[in-house]
C-alpha cells in the first residue's frame, strides 16, 4: 500500500512538472511571437524627407523632427500625392452643395516631419492665420484637400491646398469654430 500511495505520489509530480513544463513552453512561444511581431506594431524608421523637386505648395516649420530645407519640411505636389490619401463628400459653407475632397490627412503629414506640437497655426496666401488644436487632426479626418470634385484646385477657387473637416461625418464639426479653423489657398503650418 504504502509502495503503491509512493507510485501516485511520483506520478503527481511528474504531471505537475509535465503541465508546468507545457505552461513555460506556451509562455515561450507567445513572448516569442509577440517579439516576432513588433516590427509591425512599432512606428516606421524614420528616413530622411524628400526634397521638393517642383513648386512648394507648404512648408512646415517649429517643433518638427524631420526637416529637408533651412530647418523646415517643405512640400511640393507630387510629394503631398505620394502621402496615402482620403476622401470625403461633405457640405461647407462656401458651396452651395456637398464637394468631395481628396487629399492627405493632416495627421499624416504631421507623422512624416514628425510633428510634435499642441497647435498649429495654419497661414494662407492672404496672409489668413488660424490656430488649430493638433488633436484636431488625430480626433476627425482632417484634411489637406489637393483635389475639388477631383480635381486640382486652383488659387481662384481656394486652392492649391484646403485644410478641411469632415463636416458630415459629426454634427459637432457643423459649427462656427470648425468653420473658421478651415483655411484655404494654404501655404503654410507652423507647429507649436
Amino acid at each position: 500500500m504504502a509502495m503503491a500511495m509512493a507510485m501516485a505520489m511520483a506520478m503527481a509530480r511528474v504531471t505537475i512538472s509535465l503541465r508546468s513544463l507545457r505552461a513555460a513552453f506556451l509562455m515561450y512561444r507567445r513572448t516569442l511571437l509577440g517579439l516576432a511581431a513588433l516590427p509591425l506594431l512599432a512606428p516606421s524608421v524614420a528616413r530622411a524627407l524628400d526634397v521638393p523637386e517642383g513648386p512648394v505648395v507648404l512648408t512646415l516649420s517649429g517643433k518638427l523632427r524631420q526637416t529637408n530645407r533651412a530647418g523646415a519640411a517643405m512640400f511640393d505636389l507630387a510629394m503631398l500625392e505620394r502621402l496615402p490619401q482620403a476622401s470625403f463628400s461633405t457640405r461647407t459653407p462656401w458651396y452651395s452643395q456637398s464637394r468631395k475632397f481628396t487629399g492627405p490627412l493632416l495627421r499624416d503629414v504631421l507623422a512624416v516631419v514628425g510633428g510634435h506640437g499642441s497647435q498649429l497655426r495654419a497661414q494662407a496666401l492672404n496672409d489668413y492665420r488660424v490656430d488649430i488644436p493638433a488633436d484636431d487632426a488625430q480626433r476627425f479626418d482632417l484634411m489637406l484637400a489637393r483635389l475639388l470634385d477631383d480635381k486640382p484646385m486652383p488659387v481662384r477657387d481656394k486652392g492649391p491646398l484646403f485644410v478641411i473637416y469632415p463636416f458630415d461625418q459629426r454634427a459637432e464639426l457643423r459649427n462656427a469654430l470648425y468653420f473658421s479653423r478651415c483655411a484655404w489657398q494654404l501655404r503654410s503650418i507652423e507647429i507649436l
